[in-house]
């Protein structure tokens, strides 16, 4: 498949960089019915095992589109099955014409650059990448990675065997200088680990170029340097992808992202981990405004909610725009990914995390990591090796690697299902809010909550049960058969009784109108009492 995809990719000058949208996928050599033609087996697996079905949106590209849009005289980048377009390079505006012409291309967007926003950018990471004030570290296994590892309990995770064994995460940052020698990288090299790179900007057979900044971020997840740093996954296998051009801000690069994540899901991958955000770009016309922050509008986040329907946990940082009225990055509005905010080891929200609510209401970000003071490899040899940095960009892997033990624990629980035991086991799930989401997550918790998500059957032992459980409200209650309730009661965190109910229906309305939080459904009936725990997240 590298082979296939990597045809299309060649050097890109953006000023002269062409989005062509095209109107269908019709008469295309693709199937619905035989998918083994472009998605791996470990891609259809993973479908059959959280039951999602092959759709419109996994068929290719259609390959007679992209020969025609060749033959008017543009060089092919790289095309797009979800968005059903490709991104294109001509310094000739008869070509643009003849493209146009086309009767199956709806529309042609040009993407050019200029340096305003890039220097914004670059700003933004080098103070990121800059060595921060250390927090105080107990220096053990972990080495300075310890507090960003303990606070989410993923040490614990550890100790039960999953250390992202068998997990697949694909890494899509700005470059990965020094990753080929960095020797905290030299387990996940000698294990064979490390299963594939691509780059989507130069179409070059190399990431380790352009920046340091996808180096630091894969060492939060796969580090393996004991008493020096150790990552949250260390044992996780990983695909890195360069898809942000460090000569310009420009919006091919969501495009370039799409690409990207399309590729790590026919290749099987489980979960994406993104430390970028787009809000200005070189092109003012361009420019992410408020409006488009609603989930379904910018073309990195359309990209993220579909990848996210594919199976794959997609995690992506906040932002560091600080306090405001939507201050996110995009695809950071996306709903069905996990978008992270920044703390220190105290567990403090760091001052310039982004933060929601999204345009159409929603709470983001969804959950907090250290990203203040975080311990990262700096790409840049043995003369200095580690730093304390500061940004959401390490916050965003040091979560995703802990979803990848979370996702080795449970291999069969759905994207919505871990997202939302994420939310509901976060410190702030009682109280969510625009600046800290539902808090720092316990990955023990969220491991429990979804060790008990009912398969709507009871076991031998039980006379009562709630599910889905975690549920966004809509709950049902069952009992075993020939069992009469007599008393519901519904308790909150610090033991107040909420309400009461008579019998299953009115339990049911009770439950269906809880805030967001986690409570305690004691069931009262002739034959016993069954206290469920129940994690409401709306």
């Amino acid at each position: 498949m590298f082979v296939v995809v990597a045809v299309f990719a060649q050097a890109q000058i953006a000023t002269n960089i062409y989005w062509v949208q095209f109107t269908d996928k019709n008469n295309s050599p693709y199937s619905i019915d035989n998918p083994e033609a472009y998605l791996s087996q470990r891609a259809l697996e993973r479908r059959a095992r959280l039951n999602i079905e092959i759709d419109e949106f996994d068929i290719p590209v259609n390959p007679q589109y992209l020969q025609a849009v060749a033959d008017c005289g543009a060089q092919l980048l790289n095309p797009s099955k979800w968005l059903n377009g490709v991104t294109v390079y001509t310094t000739s505006q008869s070509v643009v014409d003849a493209i146009n012409a086309l009767d199956f291309v709806m529309a042609v967007r040009n993407c050019p650059d200029f340096p305003e926003a890039q220097r914004d950018k670059e700003i933004w990471l080098a103070n990121e990448m800059k060595e921060s004030s250390k927090p105080v570290i107990y220096r053990d296994f972990y080495g300075g990675a310890h507090n960003q590892v303990y606070q989410l309990k993923v040490n614990e995770l550890h100790d039960m065997g999953y250390h992202g064994e068998g997990v697949v995460i694909a890494v899509l940052d700005g470059g990965f200088v020094g990753t080929e020698e960095a020797t905290c990288f030299d387990n996940m090299r000698e294990e064979g680990r490390l299963l594939g790179v691509r780059d989507f900007v130069y179409g070059s057979t190399s990431v380790y170029s352009q920046s340091t900044h996808g180096t630091s971020c894969l060492s939060t997840i796969a580090a393996y340097d004991p008493n020096e740093m150790v990552g949250t996954a260390y044992k996780a296998s990983f695909y890195l992808f360069h898809t942000e051009d460090g000569n310009g801000e420009n919006i091919v690069e969501e495009y370039n992202w799409v690409s990207g994540a399309e590729l790590a899901d026919s290749l099987g991958v489980d979960i994406c981990s993104t430390s970028l955000g787009y809000i200005d770009f070189d092109m003012p016309q361009w420019d992410h405004h408020f409006p488009d922050y609603d989930g379904h509008t910018a073309p990195m986040t359309i990209g993220a909610e579909i990848a996210a329907s594919r199976g794959m946990i997609c995690t992506n940082s906040a932002g560091n725009e600080g306090s405001g009225t939507c201050t996110l990055g995009i695809p950071a509005d996306a709903e069905h990914i996990i978008t992270v905010g920044a703390v220190n080891s105290a567990g403090q929200r760091a001052s310039f995390s982004s933060v929601g609510p999204t345009y159409d209401g929603r709470i983001k970000p969804d959950v907090m990591a250290m990203g203040e003071g975080t311990y990262v490899a700096s790409g840049y040899g043995s003369w200095w090796p580690y730093y304390n940095g500061d940004g959401t960009s390490f916050s965003n892997p040091v979560l995703a690697g802990a979803v990848a033990c979370l996702r080795q624990a449970m291999p069969n629980a759905s994207v919505q299902e871990i997202c939302d035991a994420l939310r509901a086991s976060g410190n702030n799930a009682n109280n969510p809010d625009n600046l800290y989401g539902y808090g720092i997550p316990d990955f023990v918790m969220a491991m429990n909550l979804l060790d008990n998500v009912s398969e709507h059957t009871l076991g031998v032992n039980e006379i009562a049960s709630v599910y889905p459980n975690p549920s966004e409200g809509e709950v049902k209650v069952m009992l075993k058969e020939g069992v009469e309730m007599t008393q519901g009661t519904v308790i909150d965190v610090t033991g107040r009784v909420i309400n009461s109910a008579t019998n299953v229906s009115e339990l049911e309305s009770v439950i269906n109108n809880l805030e967001s939080g986690i409570y305690q459904v004691k069931i009262d009936t002739e034959r016993g009492t069954q206290t469920v725990k129940v994690v409401i997240t709306k």
